[in-house]
């Protein structure tokens, strides 16, 4: 019957045109007389308005009986034809509306009857019970903006309905607007004094906005005015607040009154007097703090757990750990305390008055309960530590043996607490300490390189991405909600200002992308040309996972920055130069705000050592490069560098750029001109290099090496087929080489030095007897020079002689008298000098 009754009311739906003309004329109407204002110069008339007092006609009386008729009896299109003539014959009747409002909800067509009841309301803007049939209306649609001004009517309507208010200010803390909130149920305070869930409520909501004196004076207000039969629990609300805000000697006071005003011959509320008891402990009243605490009975312990917990927690906090530990004591083993808890508080005391040893015990409790507890986990490591059980520490330290039984690693949640970076690092110290290296390495290098990769990729500036068009429809949404509804429309949507923001902004990206699409298709069609619409910014955009570091402010302190040093030099020890490398590439990347300065040439100039020690030195070029650039002029800075330079399997370009770059800015500076000479004698250029030699003889004619590099340069491009004074550029050569012997005061390098010049040109009877020179002389051992603060791996082991020269000269010799025909002589060098 019912859906024969829709499709009737479908066949006739001409007649929805007429009602479409009723609502512009009536809120039309409606509007006129919500707008009218008396004029300046208008005298204001008294009394009831001349005609103003409607009296139905007869007619429409019957008529509107006949429609309940109709409505009770189902006849749904009959009582929709009848109200159609009472709308022709008194439009601004607003029974009428209500019960075509009635009749479209029984069919179903929930839209149309909202819109007749809000028309209705409109007409009858007095009634609350219409108003209040729209909010419970617009609660079944979710649409909170429609019921908070649909309750903004219902309260004009009817002023003194409390429950009206108390449902708009339920629905601003839902909304997050406290100080709505607060204002509603003051509010409310104004119409009902008494009631005590709107003044706690109002005090607690203007406390949470930072309106502590408001809220101290609305339960004062209900104090004073209910002094005899006041509640106590806006008693106790009042004396929180005066506590929390360190005002404890008016809660105090509060609680004296309440005592002797309403608890008279009886003792108060134990909530009261623990509150009472914290008072007297922060005004250093502890005995009396004591007397007030005879009903806390060991007996009573289960059943005031937590007002116990309240009282030992607030001596402790003011260093009073005796009366805190007694208390604590009570608790230990009952029923419902949190004993994991409850021993660290103990086991904290202890440590507050210096009696480490037992608080040890109690740390040891808690940790089998607080398994996953870093903190406390650390500070009994620390303990075990000054008492120096290193072998306990460590094993409280390390992960469990049977990872793969007690750990999933595909579950989601909070790791174990092996995981944590605050562990690895105590327990790195502890293996740093004890000069484990692997163990140290194996123990901090995953979250420190971890740690320093987030944060070199958090400082990175990210491109701002576009929001999906779904994103940005669900934010309009909130500025379309009041289009739900045709006839009540123009009211502010209900959101936090930051939301509408939002809203706002998204609803005009959302029209600047419509226009431009339209001018694309626009000029494709001009053009001739197929167009097809692009959707591309319709996806969503892939989210970026942004996990915190495992070691957080890693470089913000001394000594983690000492952590990540003695790190690289271990890993450096293990020849492990790439990773080592690899961490102070990342430090070095992060803003200086981070790193100060002098951190940052400690280590450059690490990672110049780590460099010089690499198979591939390219990775650790930058950094003898700027040790050089910080000390052009220092020997052990160019020495490092071309270490490094020296070990290079292909010329780099950027090496050649800055030699020159040197060469230009410090002219006076000679390691740039010899290593320049090195690579060019290395290339056989060898007259080029023999000019940079030269230039470095001028500036340093007294160095031996520059003499040594003079000398060999020229015998070797002699021996070349350009030059025509061979023998003149020969004797040059040898000129420079005797100067570099008179130079090292004949030592056993440089005569073997000699001998081989003479032995490469062909004088072999001179190169024989400086060769011999060579084997008569005996020279001390003398340690190989190292690089500055080169102290990174273990001492090298080297075999006994090997600063003598006896091995190198001898075997040339053999090579001289073997090539003479002297094969016994040759042999026999060879056993006197070059036996293992």
């Amino acid at each position: 019957m019912l859906l024969k009754q829709c499709d009737e009311l479908t066949k006739k739906s001409r007649q929805d045109d007429v009602y479409t003309d009723y609502f512009d004329k009536i809120m039309e109407h409606v509007g006129k007389r919500w707008r009218r204002r008396r004029k300046s110069g208008e005298p204001k008339k008294r009394g009831r308005r001349k005609g103003s007092k409607n009296k139905l006609s007869p007619e429409i009386t019957k008529k509107l009986g006949d429609a309940n008729l109709h409505y009770a009896a189902g006849r749904y299109v009959e009582a929709i034809h009848v109200l159609n003539e009472v709308v022709r014959l008194a439009p601004t009747l607003g029974d009428s509306y209500h019960m075509l409002g009635l009749i479209y909800n029984a069919i179903g067509d929930k839209i149309k009857a909202m819109n007749f009841y809000i028309l209705a309301a409109c007409l009858t803007p007095k009634d609350p019970y219409i108003w209040k049939l729209l909010i419970a209306r617009s609660m079944e649609m979710g649409n909170i903006s429609l019921v908070m001004s649909f309750l903004s009517k219902a309260i004009s309507a009817d002023p003194k309905d409390v429950s009206l208010r108390f449902h708009r200010a339920s629905l601003y803390i839902d909304l997050g607007s406290y100080r709505k909130a607060a204002d509603s149920y003051d509010q409310i305070l104004g119409i009902c004094p008494a009631n005590v869930e709107a003044r706690m409520m109002a005090a607690k909501l203007y406390q949470k906005c930072g309106q502590v004196d408001k809220a101290i004076n609305i339960l004062e207000d209900y104090v004073k005015e209910y002094s005899t039969e006041a509640d106590l629990s806006v008693i106790d609300l009042l004396a929180t607040i005066q506590m929390e805000n360190k005002a404890h000697g008016k809660a105090l006071q509060l609680i004296e009154r309440a005592h002797l005003a309403y608890c008279t011959g009886k003792e108060l509320p134990l909530h009261l007097t623990v509150k009472a008891v914290i008072c007297e402990a922060h005004l250093g009243n502890l005995e009396k703090a004591e007397s007030l605490l005879k009903n806390l009975q060991m007996e009573e312990a289960d059943d005031h757990g937590d007002l116990i917990t309240k009282v030992a927690d607030s001596f402790m906090n003011l260093g009073h750990y005796e009366f805190a530990l007694k208390y604590y004591f009570m608790l230990e083993g009952k029923a419902g305390s949190n004993n994991g808890s409850l021993l660290v508080k103990i086991a904290q005391c202890y440590l507050s008055l210096k009696e480490k040893a037992k608080a040890v015990p109690f740390f040891s409790k808690a940790l089998l309960e607080l398994e996953d507890n870093i903190d406390v986990r650390l500070t009994l490591a620390s303990l075990l530590l000054e008492e120096g059980k290193e072998e306990e520490a460590i094993a409280l330290l390390s992960p469990p043996k049977n990872l793969e039984s007690t750990t999933d690693t595909s579950s989601v949640g909070p790791k174990p607490w092996w995981f944590s970076g605050k562990v690895k690092m105590l327990l790195a110290k502890i293996y740093h300490a004890k000069g484990m290296l692997e163990k140290f390495v194996d123990a901090i290098f995953s979250p420190i390189r971890e740690t320093l990769f987030i944060e070199t990729m958090n400082k990175k500036v990210r491109m701002k991405k576009k929001l999906p068009k779904s994103v940005l429809h669900e934010r309009v949404k909130l500025l379309d909600d009041q289009q739900d509804c045709n006839v009540w429309c123009g009211f502010r949507p209900v959101a936090a200002p930051s939301e509408l923001l939002k809203a706002v902004r998204a609803r005009k990206l959302l029209q600047k992308k419509a226009a431009l699409k339209e001018e694309k298709k626009a000029a494709a069609l001009a053009a001739g040309l197929d167009w097809q619409s692009d959707e591309s910014d319709d996806e969503p955009s892939p989210k970026v996972l942004r996990k915190p570091p495992p070691l957080p402010e890693l470089l913000k302190d001394e000594e983690h920055f000492r952590l990540i040093i003695d790190l690289c030099k271990a890993l450096a020890s293990l020849q492990r130069y790439w990773e080592a490398l690899e961490v102070i590439n990342h430090v070095l990347e992060l803003p200086h705000q981070i790193l100060y300065i002098e951190k940052k040439e400690e280590l450059r100039s690490l990672g110049a050592q780590i460099a010089s020690n690499t198979t591939d030195p390219r990775h650790g070029y930058d950094y003898v490069r700027y040790l050089v650039q910080q000390h052009p002029y220092s020997l052990a800075a160019w020495n490092c560098y071309y270490k490094v330079v020296s070990r290079l399997e292909s010329k780099l370009s950027k090496h050649a750029k800055f030699l020159h770059r040197v060469r230009v800015t410090h002219k006076d500076s000679v390691p740039p001109m010899l290593i320049t000479g090195h690579q060019l004698s290395m290339g056989c250029q060898y007259q080029a290099a023999a000019r940079e030699y030269l230039e470095a003889y001028k500036l340093q004619p007294d160095n031996p090496l520059v003499n040594l590099c003079v000398g060999t340069a020229l015998i070797n491009l002699a021996l070349g087929f350009r030059i025509q004074n061979k023998h003149q550029c020969v004797v040059q050569g040898f000129s420079f080489l005797h100067n570099y012997q008179r130079i090292c005061q004949n030592s056993q390098e440089a005569l073997y030095n000699i001998a081989r010049a003479y032995h490469h040109v062909g004088l072999v009877t001179l190169a024989t007897i400086y060769y011999e020179k060579v084997l008569a002389m005996c020279v001390k051992e003398y340690p190989i020079p190292k690089l500055p603060n080169e102290n990174l791996c273990l001492p090298e082991k080297q075999n006994p002689g090997y600063c003598n020269l006896h091995r190198e000269a001898a075997y040339n010799l053999h090579l001289i008298y073997k090539k003479s025909g002297a094969l016994d002589l040759a042999r026999q060098v060879l056993k006197d000098n070059c036996n293992p």
